[in-house]
């Protein structure tokens, strides 16, 4: 399966972030996983991440928020009324962002928009009229071409 430059970025960026914790939070994560991350990372890609400010200023990517975010939920989060509260924002944010999905892309939607090129007038006279445009039909080249040739040998 081969890697996005995104997803290795966002690889670049968890792996630095790594560096920065401590110790004791960096072995709770197993050490496969931060292999993973060290082995897949796009190496020319540096992000600079500033451990004095906090991480949703740091411009990270949408990825590296996203594994963050289970890194915690996986690893760090020890209280389970913490890890539910989390498995409920996550869950409702990704309720909201398929909601927004089907709406956008809803193909009932889609076609009730292209319904604009036919407009109906309701006049004293019932008048209905309809837009339409001319499309030239114009033959192939290569057809065309074969037409000439056939007329001028009189074939044709």
């Amino acid at each position: 399966m081969e890697l996005s430059i995104n997803t290795r970025q966002a690889y670049s960026e968890i792996d630095e972030f790594l560096g920065l914790i401590t110790e004791e939070e960096r072995n709770e994560i197993p050490k496969k996983l931060r292999d993973f991350f060290k082995e897949e990372k796009d190496t020319s890609y540096r992000k600079n991440i500033n451990s004095n400010i906090p991480i949703k200023e740091q411009n990270l990517k949408e990825e590296t928020l996203a594994i963050i975010a289970l890194l915690n939920l996986q690893y760090w989060c020890k209280d389970e009324d913490e890890k539910q509260r989390l498995q409920q924002i996550y869950a409702n944010n990704e309720n909201k962002y398929q909601a927004e999905l089907r709406k956008k892309y809803n193909p009932d939607n889609i076609f009730k928009n292209n319904k604009k090129d036919i407009t109906a007038e309701n006049n004293s006279s019932e008048d209905i009229s309809i837009n339409m445009q001319i499309v030239e039909y114009k033959e192939p080249v290569f057809k065309r071409i074969v037409n000439k040739i056939l007329e001028f040998l009189h074939i044709r």
